[in-house]
């Protein structure tokens, strides 16, 4: 599968691993805050008045809080520390510079903590995933400076010249994200109307397909054969799928504006690179099925690759949807509404969090060179998280598709629609409570695996 199979774990004892474990668990702590905001939130879907005299409390101060904390505070984070972790095995070498790591992670955590007061405070620039004052904004450009300055430097050291497909979508996320974070956050400044929206659409797509979905999938690369231990199917085929997804999703960031004012041109290309995606996608899905053929038996008590696998059919569902209803006719019913809901947080709380909880159960015993806490709990966090998540979305889909088609009827009052959006709501919320006590159980198992570690010795790296 890679040079770090070939070598042994005797190549690995020198790995300190410090900068990864604090990012994990920063990311760890965040995504219980942002899921404590998430609750809130979908309980004000029921409840509009609850703590609605508190100004930082209302729905327009949390929802911002909730999105960049659920993205930048926990996933990215997360998917940091995980990198910070496979690529140094994958070159051979320790990580560049640990000093560095751990300067990375103290400004990171200051930009989220800065986030977290700021955007509650009202201080908002009024742009999709891009709410964050110009001077966070500086510094996370920064921030993501020293950490690609770290992994380039690691991967330019390597001991093993072959490079595993993980570190070709690692690299190029790099760049990918250097460049969609500054359109998105600092281009979109010096434009405004249908230009202004046209920007902030390609880096709201573009945040989930050239930074979420390419540190997701090396994620996936790496820790489904690791976790599994079996060889990756096909190198060739993971070639395919990087090179294709590499020409195809920055075209795709238009398919939200489907009947707006822009050009029908740009609208025509947006659905024919959106429909194209089904290239990358298949590719990986069944990389990664092939990958686990003869070893399905292990989802029974293999807690790693049911996160894994279950994630990838998450990618797969995500993946689906996302051309089906770039289609003007789909569109036409589903744009705006709940749907879209449904389906943004399957590919942020189901897909690519499933990666990286499935990495973060495999990897933290191994950084601290000791045994997970409880299996137990962490089957436990799974089936929460998974039932949990499919009355989330589900009730979305359905809900937003009927909503979707209501708003088309003009016979039929706005109002009357959000009556018609509670019980679905209610079910969210349910779902909702559920994830979040997945997400406890996750943290509550990755902090008694850090202090009980003297207790459990382990020689696995």
């Amino acid at each position: 599968m890679s040079a770090e199979d070939v070598k042994g774990p005797s190549a690995m004892a020198a790995h300190e691993d410090k900068s990864a474990f604090g990012f994990v668990m920063a990311a760890g702590l965040f995504f219980v805050v942002s899921g404590i905001y998430a609750l809130v939130i979908a309980a004000k879907l029921q409840y509009p008045t609850l703590l609605g005299s508190v100004s930082w409390l209302t729905y327009g101060r949390m929802r911002p809080v909730h999105t960049n904390g659920m993205l930048f505070g926990w996933l990215l984070a997360a998917d940091m520390g995980l990198i910070y972790y496979l690529v140094p095995r994958l070159c051979g070498v320790k990580l560049w510079s640990e000093k560095l790591g751990l300067a990375t992670l103290a400004l990171w955590i200051t930009i989220i903590l800065g986030a977290v007061v700021t955007i509650s405070l009202g201080f908002n620039q009024g742009l999709e995933y891009a709410e964050l004052p110009l001077w966070l904004d500086i510094l996370v450009v920064i921030a993501w400076i020293m950490f690609g300055i770290n992994i380039f430097a690691t991967v330019a050291v390597r001991k093993y010249q072959q490079m595993y497909v993980s570190l070709w979508y690692i690299l190029a996320s790099i760049l990918w994200t250097a460049f969609v974070y500054l359109v998105g956050n600092f281009a979109t400044m010096f434009t405004s109307g249908v230009n202004q929206a046209n920007l902030n659409w390609f880096y709201v797509h573009n945040a989930v397909g050239l930074i979420f979905t390419p540190l997701g999938l090396a994620l996936g690369y790496y820790f489904i054969p690791k976790a599994s231990e079996a060889p990756l199917y096909s190198h060739r085929l993971s070639m395919i799928g990087f090179w294709s997804l590499a020409f195809v999703y920055v075209w795709t960031g238009a398919h939200h504006m489907l009947h707006g004012p822009i050009s029908q041109w740009l609208q025509t290309v947006s659905i024919l690179f959106s429909v194209m995606l089904m290239i990358p996608v298949w590719s990986l899905v069944w990389n990664f099925f092939a990958t686990m053929k003869g070893q399905w038996h292990q989802l029974k008590d293999n807690v790693p690759i049911k996160f894994l696998m279950s994630g990838t059919i998450f990618y797969l569902l995500t993946c689906f949807q996302g051309p089906m209803h770039s289609l003007r006719s789909v569109n036409a019913i589903v744009s705006k509404t709940d749907w879209i809901v449904g389906h943004a947080h399957m590919a942020v709380l189901g897909a690519f969090s499933f990666f990286a909880v499935g990495g973060a159960y495999y990897a933290i015993p191994r950084m601290l060179k000791t045994k997970l806490h409880s299996q137990a709990l962490a089957n436990a966090s799974f089936w929460m998280w998974l039932v949990g998540g499919l009355s989330f979305f589900v009730s979305l889909w359905i809900g937003g598709f009927l909503q979707g088609l209501q708003w088309n009827d003009p016979s039929i009052p706005f109002i009357d629609t959000v009556k018609f959006m509670q019980p679905f709501w209610a079910v969210r919320l349910i779902g909702g409570i559920l994830m979040f006590g997945g997400i406890l159980i996750f943290f509550w198992n990755i902090v008694a695996t850090f202090t009980g570690r003297a207790d459990r010795p382990s020689e696995a790296l």
